[in-house]
């Protein structure tokens, strides 16, 4: 007996869904409080009576703490993980003086991924789904970004379609999808550093500026200090924008998180962090706003 493509979606969301099968699930709470935190990555006393989950990064094994707070129109999400350096430069140029221009260097920033379901049901969220999706990423850079107080507000859309500057994946079946990652209406934090001549060994690949727009709805700032990050995120419940999850109390938003930028590449040995890009969901969670 032969399988349909339909079938073996259902089949394969009722494996994902179905306990013991080596998905683990957890619930995170955002606790009401009257007075939002300051985003600055040093934690108010706001935040210790908020409940913690401890998940972990699929990729790096890295445990990761995790607690939610909420002023009933705003949500703030709180990321505490070890990290034993602290990365600040992102693609930094090299001047090579045979070629007499810049490379690229092996440099890369520290980063942070929550990405949210925009799902009405409970939906595998990897890169290797059996069934499309969109997700609503907050996309911390600690190079990109981080100057400027925000996260990169952007969406990852995983379809059966071919779309622009779409990249390929297989799912665990094997069946080819197309993921974008397009950032939300706006500007971003960051654009290239057009450098056409030498102006030292070193030079910075982007050059910073003030995000706005729905690009700019996520507030986030990491602090590091003595191997350990900590990042605070703050958003409004309700943006009024298309590209992003609206939030309201009362309800169950299915999310993932990950250390390193999800783009399904595969590990890099020539770069000094060797699976940048290479990050993934792993434990299905969920945030709760009561």
């Amino acid at each position: 007996m032969t399988m349909n493509r339909c079938c073996w979606s259902t089949l394969a969301m009722l494996l994902f869904l179905a306990p013991g099968r080596g998905w683990a699930e957890q619930e995170l709470t955002a606790h009401t409080v009257a007075q939002a935190p300051a985003i600055d990555g040093h934690p108010d006393p706001v935040w210790e009576k908020a409940p913690e989950i401890v998940t972990r990064d699929q990729v790096t094994g890295t445990d990761i703490r995790l607690r939610a707070i909420h002023t009933g129109n705003q949500l703030f999400i709180m990321a505490v993980f070890d990290d034993p350096t602290e990365d600040r430069q992102h693609k930094t140029m090299i001047w090579d003086d045979k070629q007499k221009r810049y490379q690229t260097g092996p440099k890369r920033e520290d980063s942070f991924v929550i990405k949210w379901s925009m799902e009405s049901n409970p939906i595998d969220l990897s890169l290797s789904a059996e069934r499309p999706y969109r997700a609503d990423i907050w996309y911390w850079k600690a190079f990109r970004t981080d100057h400027a107080g925000h996260a990169d507000d952007k969406m990852d859309i995983y379809s059966l379609d071919p779309l622009p500057d779409h990249q390929k994946v297989l799912s665990k079946e094997g069946y080819v999808y197309y993921l974008v990652r397009p950032g939300d209406a706006g500007t971003p934090a960051y654009a290239p550093n057009l450098v056409e001549s030498y102006q030292g060994d070193e030079v910075p690949k982007f050059r910073f500026q003030t995000p706005d727009g729905s690009r700019a709805d996520v507030k986030a700032k990491g602090h590091w200090e003595n191997g350990r990050w900590c990042i605070e995120f703050g958003r409004a419940f309700y943006t009024g924008n298309t590209d992003d999850l609206q939030f309201q109390r009362g309800t169950r938003n299915q999310f993932g998180i990950s250390i390193y930028e999800i783009a399904g590449r595969p590990e890099d040995p020539t770069l000094d962090k060797p699976l940048f890009g290479s990050g993934e969901v792993g434990e299905t969670l969920f945030l709760k706003i009561p």
